[in-house]
């Protein structure tokens, strides 16, 4: 019996990824993309194209479509990502309706296997100190649980799990926490921070952490939960908690030439800066330079518990400066820096 794997977010950074590293096993890979995305000139050449979307379920009949004694696994990567915490009918339609979408295609297709890639957002945050670890149950209105990208991700994984439980969908879900690495074309915040620090353009950090995974070894968990993942569970694909005072060291040690900040704001000063960069914000109608919901995604536990996929998925992280070196490589060949 012959097996495809439909990949929904192909031409994203984290979905680009899983191509090459399914690519790399041989593997047959089938894409879904938006009719028109300027993107789509990522995805290698060797991935079947299809064209619909996700908010329009008839548009994924033919994706979903595949010839006779062929075993189908999707990989739902795609999303809405904003670093926006306010609602949005567009976020909740992608993220939550998309999802829900998916859910009834690979039960009307009888699909072997699908993997719904969520976010460590998903999961409620624990107090500074204690390790985030998996749950199994997803409460969108927890105040735990911060910004409405976070918030439609959890309703996401809660459909997943509910389809799960009730409609015998054999499905796993990965929590990826932040992404870092090369091939990121649409020049994400990670990367944008990375470019900052090369060129010389942060004018002063701030305190505070991420949890960043290079973007191969999330590409290589997402196929490892196809391959091995258990039906009904999920799994945090995360790496070590890093600041940014760390990730500006090790920046220089990988490129000399960078520039990184010479001093850090404090959290508490990051803060009020960041309140009264959005009272301007508001006046003028332009974009705040920093915002209080960026300032706590460095202020929040960014500790996570990556010891289930490490053992269930055999999942495994390289170290931050092998990626950022691989990454800063790829910035120079691509003139970014």
């Amino acid at each position: 019996m012959g097996k495809i794997y439909l990949l929904t977010g192909a031409a994203g950074f984290l979905g680009s990824h899983i191509c090459d590293t399914l690519l790399g096993r041989g593997d047959k890979v089938r894409a879904l993309v938006l009719r028109g995305d300027k993107s789509l000139k990522y995805v290698p050449s060797q991935v079947e194209i299809v064209e619909g979307d996700l908010c329009d379920v008839q548009s994924l009949e033919q994706f979903f479509t595949v010839p006779e004694g062929t075993e189908a696994v999707v990989i739902h990567c795609a999303s809405m990502v904003t670093t926006n915490p306010e609602y949005s009918e567009k976020l909740m339609n992608i993220n939550v309706g998309g999802t829900k979408n998916m859910i009834e295609m690979c039960l009307k297709h009888s699909v072997k296997k699908m993997v719904y890639v969520s976010s460590t957002g998903a999961i409620p945050e624990l107090p500074k100190g204690q390790k985030i670890k998996e749950v199994n149950e997803f409460d969108a209105d927890s105040d735990k649980v911060v910004g409405w990208y976070s918030k439609t991700k959890a309703m996401a994984t809660q459909e997943v799990l509910n389809a799960v439980k009730e409609r015998g969908l054999d499905a796993c879900v990965v929590h990826p926490s932040g992404i870092l690495g090369p091939k990121d074309f649409a020049v994400g915040e990670t990367t944008r921070v990375i470019i900052q620090i090369m060129k010389g353009e942060m004018s002063a950090g701030m305190g505070g952490s991420f949890n960043l995974c290079d973007v191969r070894d999330l590409a290589e968990g997402c196929v490892a939960a196809a391959d091995k993942g258990k039906k009904g569970e999920c799994y945090i694909l995360g790496n070590e908690e890093v600041t940014l005072k760390q990730l500006c060291k090790m920046m220089k040690r990988c490129a000399p030439e960078s520039k990184p900040p010479k001093f850090f704001l404090p959290l508490w000063l990051a803060y009020k800066i960041a309140r009264s960069m959005e009272k301007k914000a508001k006046k003028t109608g332009k974009k705040p330079l920093m915002t209080t919901f960026s300032v706590y995604n460095l202020a929040r536990n960014n500790s996570f518990d990556y010891s289930k996929a490490k053992k269930e998925l055999g999942y495994k992280t390289r170290p931050y400066e092998d990626t950022l070196k691989d990454e800063v490589v790829w910035l120079k060949e691509h003139n970014l820096v």
